[in-house]
């Protein structure tokens, strides 16, 4: 089924990614986005084309979950436990979940998916040795419950994609944190109505690709997770086509950003109106910044079209490739309001 996915998807490519405001229509051509209306069409076209890419990205099966609790160490405010669940049969996926002390009522919860790194979902739980990558604990602090997964590749996580019938580690991943979404709705400590999705670098862009294609999420932060495909490394995608993203980019598209069916321009606009916060470092390496301005620029038609500008929100720090503690601190805010969450003092 997979493989048949590339043949029967049949959304128009779209020479000019960067203007989000055009739709191509079997009877009238190239139109204008004048409406919520004609920016679904539209919209139904990004997805369609990143499944060209990311091969099909199916609904995450409806399957028990069976989580089995590996280890629980209770600290000052939260319990982090290890786990393992059923992320479809014969996969079962290892996540750290955190959960506050003493909740009173359901709580809000964070998706809080890892940077590159061998240990993986340790990384964001306080296990790492880089402490600008605990969003999962800090959050936890915060009065957040919070779910941290591997990545394929990662961690604890070492599994291959490809032998499953997946043509992209990008598709795997997207299904896997679908069904992060499933188990944290299921819990009795969590608010399934406030759920949100944070990452760093290989997390800030799978925290994008989850909530592109999954509506439940209702706040996102992206941390050096994305440029436009010309401005990455000089429109060399050989960075985005090996197998841990999406080999199609070399074997179809020939790592050629013209040939791409979709670019980040288009993603940041699948997630509007939802609240999406950025943060672009000035001296990054890996997404060059100037990459980044004209994908925000590309979605801010789209928010203001959708009657939410306020909700896309981007800061720029003096830094090279990472997450600084100021500013986590104004994402961790943005997710507050979002998610309508009030820390106790």
């Amino acid at each position: 089924m997979r493989l048949l996915a590339l043949l029967i998807l049949s959304a128009p490519f779209y020479t000019d990614k960067t203007d989000l405001m055009q739709v191509q229509t079997e009877t009238d051509g190239m139109r204008v986005v004048e409406t919520a209306s004609d920016w679904a069409e539209r919209r139904s076209h990004i997805l369609e084309n990143m499944q060209k890419v990311m091969g099909e990205i199916a609904s995450p099966p409806d399957v028990p979950f069976e989580v089995e609790y590996l280890e629980s160490i209770e600290f000052d405010s939260y319990t982090r436990h290890k786990i393992i669940f059923v992320v479809e049969k014969g996969d079962r996926l290892p996540a750290y979940l955190l959960v506050p002390l003493e909740l009173d009522a359901p709580a809000p919860a964070m998706i809080c998916l890892h940077p590159t790194n061998k240990d993986g979902k340790g990384m964001v739980v306080g296990l790492g040795d880089k402490p600008n990558r605990n969003y999962a604990e800090e959050l936890a602090q915060r009065g957040y419950v919070t779910l941290a997964p591997d990545y394929p590749g990662f961690g604890d996580y070492q599994i291959d994609v490809y032998a499953k019938g997946y043509v992209s580690a990008t598709a795997k991943g997207i299904l896997n944190h679908r069904r992060c979404v499933d188990l944290l709705a299921s819990l009795p400590e969590v608010d399934g109505d406030r759920i949100g999705a944070i990452g760093h670098s290989l997390g800030g862009h799978n925290a994008l690709f989850l909530t592109s294609f999954e509506q439940r999420v209702k706040v996102v932060v992206t941390s050096c997770g994305f440029n436009s495909f010309p401005k990455y490394y000089d429109g060399n995608l050989t960075g985005w086509s090996h197998k841990g993203y999406m080999p199609r980019i070399a074997s179809v598209y020939n790592k050629d950003p013209e040939k791409m069916p979709f670019d980040f321009t288009e993603v940041l606009g699948l997630i509007a109106p939802r609240p999406l916060f950025i943060s672009a470092p000035l001296h990054d390496a890996n997404f060059e910044v100037s990459g980044v301005r004209d994908c925000v620029q590309a979605a801010a038609p789209v928010y203001k079209l959708l009657g939410a500008p306020q909700h896309l929100e981007v800061v720029y720090p003096n830094c090279e490739h990472d997450f600084p503690n100021e500013v986590r601190e104004q994402a961790y805010q943005f997710i507050d309001k979002a998610l309508s969450h009030t820390i106790e003092k």
